[in-house]
């Protein structure tokens, strides 16, 4: 409790003091590197202080939270859970990426020393009052918007921002997401926000990217790139966690051919949407919102399901028809988008069985 105590008072009773920094002072956005855990899968951005007169290395951080925040997964899901600024001393910073296999890249910005000293006293006031807290949301406000938004406060304008083109956010997301379940279950659960064209710089390595080439009056505004930490942490091919389970499973159930299944299946499907369908009025994340993977996951299947266990052969046909047309009207819409390879396996069983069930009942019923 003590130490975790000394943790959170580390930002103000180390780096508050106002220090004036010397001409030789530097400012450096770091790069970190992503792992397969969630947390870590889109990497991290930070901002490095050094000074050597003042014998000053600190890294201040944007992207921490507190897990023993109160109903903290309820906040979580809801979006309004605060996140907040901490500050560190580099080593310490340098040890915990180096322990996970992290990479570290450092892009040294090409401030005045009005600049640096404006930046450093903006971060520590940070530090003490309420701009320490902010409410996280995944794409417009994380530990890269903030640190890019105050970047860009220090230029004067905004001159760090997401290149212009047709790249929705989900194109950008999806090459990150090594863990194929992970992304499977994220396609699912994003919404429509993230097929807009990107216009919000929100990814450190993208971050990394834009810094290399942005300019301001003709002088480019960070030195190159320098590797402080090489990644080491990789992620092995595993067939268990790849689209080859999924097809295998799916295989599997269509063979075992029982109806025990296929209800289980579809009522989990139908519960799914009918998540979808009531998400929208408690969560504040708008890039769940508007989710139309609720035409795959319908909650009208619980009714189909109902009808098809209760033996209502009539009711069956019909309420398979309409859950078939909106899997179609579903597939159609997303057919040119980034997630549509992984999903046809899961549409290919959801079409299979329903016209299956469907034939069958007609018979019943003719």
């Amino acid at each position: 409790m003590l130490k975790k105590l000394l943790f959170l008072l580390l930002p103000i009773i180390g780096f508050s003091q106002n220090i004036i920094l010397s001409d030789n002072a530097k400012v450096s956005i770091l790069t970190c590197g992503t792992a397969p855990v969630s947390y870590a899968m889109y990497g991290h951005t930070g901002i490095r202080i050094t000074d050597n007169v003042n014998q000053l290395d600190v890294v201040y951080n944007y992207g921490a939270f507190d897990f023993t925040t109160p109903n903290f997964i309820m906040k979580f899901v809801k979006g309004d859970l605060q996140y907040f600024v901490t500050s560190e001393n580099y080593y310490d910073f340098e040890y915990n990426y180096k322990l996970d296999g992290r990479s570290i890249v450092a892009q040294e910005l090409n401030l005045t020393t009005a600049q640096k000293q404006q930046l450093l006293n903006e971060l520590n006031s940070s530090l003490t009052s309420e701009e320490r807290f902010y409410t996280y949301k995944f794409i417009d406000k994380n530990c890269t918007t903030m640190v890019v938004d105050k970047i860009n406060k220090i230029l004067g304008e905004e001159i760090l921002k997401q290149p212009k083109s047709e790249q929705s956010y989900r194109e950008i997301l999806y090459p990150y997401m090594s863990d194929f379940y992970m992304k499977l279950g994220i396609q699912i659960i994003f919404g429509t926000k993230v097929d807009q064209p990107a216009t919000r710089l929100f990814l450190p390595l993208e971050f990394e990217k834009v810094l290399n080439t942005a300019t301001q009056n003709g002088k480019k505004i960070a030195k190159p790139s320098e590797i402080l930490n090489e990644q080491t942490v990789t992620t092995p091919f595993s067939y268990l966690n790849s689209i080859y389970s999924l097809l295998v499973a799916i295989v599997i159930l269509i063979l075992i051919n029982k109806k025990g299944i296929q209800i289980t299946y579809f009522i989990f499907a139908g519960l799914l949407g009918l998540f979808f369908s009531l998400v929208g009025f408690y969560s504040l994340h708008e890039e769940i919102l508007w989710n139309y993977n609720i035409l795959l996951f319908n909650p009208l299947l619980l009714m189909f399901v109902y009808f098809y266990w209760k033996k209502n052969t009539r009711k069956t046909i019909l309420f398979g028809q309409i859950c078939m047309a909106l899997t179609m009207v579903y597939l159609a819409y997303i057919v040119n988008k980034v997630q549509v390879f992984i999903l046809l396996p899961i549409i290919a069983l959801h079409l299979f069985w329903l016209i299956k069930i469907v034939l069958k009942e007609r018979k019943i019923f003719s």
